[in-house]
């Protein structure tokens, strides 16, 4: 009965009243603030909630979200993902960013990956050596394992496969696909095969591509 005694005198007395609409009023405003920074707190919250719970990623995952944010999951709570990069920085980046971004997950279901190696040989070149060299090459690097079926083996298909994808005015270009077994030395891999091919392009005389310049000559009388 106080509480109602009150607010009927407040509401009585226009001296009071006028103040209690500014009081109210401003008390409205802070709350309409709280409410929106409480929007972003609450969608990281029910982002993480999904993330536990339907886990596209998990603690140790190599994932890749783009160029730039990639790494190994090093923290996974309510609020945020940490990820590590390669340069052992850590990526804060909030769950309901992460939640809702397409994610490239190498780890989730299994670890072997399928490594896209591109190489340029001149328009000259003798495809079929070129072809025989990243092949041998291929099989050298530590982490390359065979993902052939039992049925490709048979028919003696080449464990590393390498395709011309296209041929061009000054270079034709070749792609090795070659299967790894560990997509966390997917990159030292692809670094130390393509230093191996070239040293044997060099050796044993693959043309390699030579760029051509148009050159234009306009005469001005």
């Amino acid at each position: 009965m106080g509480i109602f005694a009150i607010i009927f005198v407040i509401m009585t007395v226009p001296l009071f009243r006028s103040k209690a609409t500014l009081i109210f009023s401003g008390a409205g405003l802070i709350a309409a603030i709280i409410g929106f920074a409480a929007q972003a707190a609450l969608s990281n919250l029910i982002a993480g909630a999904f993330i536990v719970f339907f886990r596209p990623f998990r603690v140790g995952d190599y994932i890749k979200l783009d160029d730039t944010r990639l790494g190994i999951v090093e923290d996974i709570n309510l609020r945020h993902t940490v990820i590590n990069n390669f340069e052992n920085k850590r990526l804060i980046i909030p769950n309901s960013v992460i939640s809702t971004d397409s994610i490239l997950n190498h780890t989730i279901e299994d670890s072997q990956i399928l490594s896209f190696n591109n190489f340029k040989i001149g328009i000259r070149a003798d495809i079929d050596l070129a072809r025989k060299i990243i092949q041998e090459e291929a099989l050298k690097q530590p982490n390359t394992i065979d993902y052939r079926t039992p049925e490709q083996i048979l028919a003696d298909i080449n464990q590393v496969d390498v395709r011309v994808i296209d041929v061009h005015p000054d270079h034709i270009h070749i792609r090795a696909y070659l299967w790894i077994n560990e997509p966390f030395k997917e990159f030292k891999t692809k670094c130390a095969f393509k230093e191996a091919v070239h040293k044997r392009f060099v050796k044993e005389g693959v043309d390699l591509p030579i760029p051509i310049h148009k050159v234009i000559r306009e005469d001005f009388v």
